[in-house]
């Protein structure tokens, strides 16, 4: 798989007894700590279907800027109802848009080097393979 390939959306939940926000927040630490991204910041949103939700930033040192990664939250009790679940079971999920952890990896500063007719092969026969954690 190319780097370029399949990499514009992840989505991920959990469902459990008595989560809570922090345990989302926990979750996205964890997991983009792996992708080597510890500087994160979380932003109130509004999404449809989770209340509370947040915007996930992370720092790119290349774009000396922070930039958003993703948007997550939990899922809002009226959405639970019809699946039966018990009342004490929440939902924690996200939805990450790749392309800016792959962007913040690799050390590109424009998304333009990542996706669209003016890529440079080069990059892709750099990085045949995206291997998370092994640069």
């Amino acid at each position: 798989m190319h780097l370029m390939f399949h990499i514009s959306l992840a989505l991920g939940l959990v469902c459990d007894r008595g989560l809570t926000l922090g345990d989302l927040i926990g979750v996205l630490n964890d997991f983009f700590s792996r992708l080597g991204m510890s500087k994160l910041r979380f932003k109130p949103a509004y999404n449809p279907y989770t209340e509370p939700s947040m915007e996930i930033f992370s720092y790119h040192e290349g774009l000396k800027k922070w930039v958003e990664i993703g948007n997550s939250g939990m899922f809002r009790p009226e959405m639970l109802l019809p699946m039966g679940f018990p009342e004490d079971v929440r939902v924690i999920a996200w939805g990450l848009s790749l392309e800016r952890p792959t962007m913040i990896l690799y050390g590109i500063d424009n998304i333009r080097d990542l996706f669209g007719h003016k890529v440079d092969l080069s990059l892709i026969k750099r990085n045949p393979i995206c291997r998370l954690g092994v640069h």
